[in-house]
């Protein structure tokens, strides 16, 4: 499962060792601290530390500290949907945010360029600038949970492992 979802996690914008770690902890029934979890997966402290404030900013992970001591142990997100949610909002914040910001601006200038691939250039910039805007805002709607209320989700999820059984019974 570990190296699954170390193969799954770029999918997810995530890196490699930030998943593998996100999955070893969902396998354990405690949290862990960094020594613990560098052991089970045989990686550097460093590079446990590191995957795990990846998955804090990614709100994967939960830091808590161990009364009386110095150590952090890392609990995961096991909620499907808080984990999706929270995929989906960094992705947001990191990609689709960054891309309206500067589309405007750009656009803008070259408003003021006259010449034909001035006119073209700024002509995609808007058909990107309108994809990224539906896109932002179906995130919008999801994680204001207008779209897809708690249940829905997960009959989303069903419906599509379903139709996976169904077209691996016809392969």
């Amino acid at each position: 499962m570990v190296q699954l979802w170390g193969r799954l996690g770029p999918f997810w914008g995530i890196s490699p060792s930030a998943a593998r770690v996100y999955a070893w902890l969902l396998a354990t029934t405690e949290s862990a601290d960094g020594r613990t979890i560098a052991d089970g997966l045989d990686m550097s402290r460093g590079a446990v530390s590191m995957a795990c404030r990846e998955l804090q900013d990614w709100g994967l992970v939960d830091p808590e500290r161990v009364p009386g001591s110095r150590r952090i142990c890392y609990a995961p997100e096991t909620d499907l949907d808080k984990a999706i949610r929270s995929i989906v909002r960094t992705r947001k914040r990191k990609e689709w945010d960054p891309i309206l910001e500067n589309v405007g601006s750009w656009t803008e200038t070259l408003q003021k360029e006259r010449s034909r691939e001035a006119g073209l250039v700024r002509e995609r910039l808007e058909k990107i600038a309108g994809m990224v805007t539906v896109v932002d805002s179906m995130a919008k709607s999801f994680l204001d949970d207008r779209v897809l209320p708690r249940l829905g989700l997960k009959a989303l999820l069903a419906s599509a492992q379903r139709a996976a059984r169904a077209k691996s019974t016809r392969t």
